[in-house]
């Protein structure tokens, strides 16, 4: 049979961001009546392609914004389109958040707002909820990041720090008619940790983000922890009667897609859901699955999710590239394995790479190099491994983001 196990694997992830693309699931979800006025807010990695393609849907007259990461713009035709920071917020961020407070402005039951969410809405919203500077909101963010916090315990921090996020847009629009269509990024689809909620009721405390910050051992100013001590600090708990709440792409509907495409090719499949964890831990816990797997015919594993990663080294690298450093180690080329690991959006950590991938001679090309990685793990620094072995995966900006995709080609042997 002839048969490119890279090209096929690498063909899984075009398929994985295709299925969380805007333009393809969007107008399914929108309501029937468009042909009626509304207020668009946009905003995260897919904050350009979701307003583009609500724009080509609504026959009716559209204004807002549309708030997306530097170069993850679109064309709009309508809409005002602002770039800003991600992960850490600029003030870019802060622009971007009066303006929305301000469509959201004394709004009335006649006026129909939609906001659609995706990952990254956190930073590129960003607004103090109490009296403290900008640079110190900036300052957490990045010590959280780097800290090992999974993303559900990183938004509820932001939303107790925030004016905008916890349910707090919401009751800004209150009583229009609110629609919020989201592309989830969050293992389990949580709306209230999809964009850290801005529409939705939140059920976490300011006591919970204490505690956090405590377990991170993140030291905050006076300032904040005065505010985070204090009533005011505390997120909405309330139902929104007024919202409608729908996920038009998550990481089921990605893998769904692929493994779909898979057996087309007559491939079977694993599919082992959202994942989530230690990145380097889920890469040995994953390699020791994949040695159990005896295939008689290609088998694809593939699997969603979040890792996080601990900041131990100086290297260069993010989630994705230290998952599948780690699984390459630990499968020691065992096997006739293809495999790799990806951001959805294109960016894996802060490098200009998705994620990288691996293939059954990757320690006996990197050997021969004279690479130590072994020691590139530990220094975080799978960047530049992937970088010198020249498996680094390169997409650009996907303007989309249902989080990581994984997948491993288990060919048999003599196949």
């Amino acid at each position: 049979m002839d048969f490119d196990a890279k090209n096929f694997i690498l063909s899984c992830l075009d398929v994985a961001v295709e299925a969380a693309s805007a333009h393809k699931t969007l107008s399914a979800h929108l309501p029937a009546d468009n042909k009626s006025p509304a207020i668009v807010i946009s905003a995260g990695k897919a904050g350009a392609s979701m307003a583009a393609a609500f724009e080509n849907c609504w026959k009716g007259q559209i204004k807002g914004l549309a708030v997306a990461p530097y170069y993850h713009g679109e064309y709009l035709k309508h809409l005002e389109l602002i770039e800003a920071s991600h992960p850490i917020p600029d003030h870019m961020s802060v622009t971007a958040s009066k303006k929305v407070f301000d469509l959201a402005s004394n709004l009335s039951e006649e006026d129909t707002v939609f906001v659609l969410l995706s990952g990254g809405s956190s930073s590129l919203l960003s607004y103090p909820a109490g009296q403290f500077d900008f640079s110190e909101k900036q300052k957490i963010n990045s010590l959280l990041l780097r800290s090992g916090a999974d993303i559900n315990e990183i938004n509820c921090i932001r939303k107790h720090l925030s004016a905008i996020k916890g349910g707090r847009l919401a009751a800004h629009c209150h009583p229009a008619k609110l629609y919020t269509l989201a592309i989830s990024d969050v293992v389990g689809d949580d709306p209230s940790v999809i964009g850290s909620g801005p529409t939705v009721a939140d059920p976490t405390t300011s006591r919970d983000a204490i505690e956090i910050l405590k377990k991170y051992d993140i030291s905050t100013s006076g300032t904040v922890r005065h505010w985070l001590e204090s009533p005011q600090s505390e997120t909405l708990k309330d139902d929104f009667e007024c919202t409608n709440y729908k996920i038009i792409a998550s990481a089921t509907t990605m893998l769904n897609e692929v493994a779909q495409f898979a057996k087309k090719s007559n491939i079977d499949v694993i599919n082992l859901g959202e994942l989530d964890g230690n990145a380097r831990e889920l890469g040995l816990e994953t390699a020791n699955y994949l040695k159990t797997i005896k295939p008689t015919k290609p088998t694809l594993v593939i699997s969603g999710g979040e890792t996080t990663v601990k900041v131990r080294g100086n290297g260069r690298g993010g989630r994705n590239g230290e998952y599948l450093l780690s699984l390459g180690l630990s499968l020691n080329d065992d096997g006739n394995i293809y495999a790799l690991a990806a951001d959805t959006d294109g960016i894996d950590g802060s490098e200009d790479n998705a994620g990288a991938i691996i293939t059954p001679d990757t320690l006996r090309r990197a050997k021969e190099l004279g690479l130590d990685l072994g020691a590139m793990l530990n220094n975080n620094d799978s960047y530049s491994a992937f970088s010198k072995l020249a498996d680094l995966i390169i997409t650009g900006p996907t303007r989309t983001n249902v989080n990581d995709f994984r997948a491993a080609l288990i060919m048999p042997e003599n196949f």
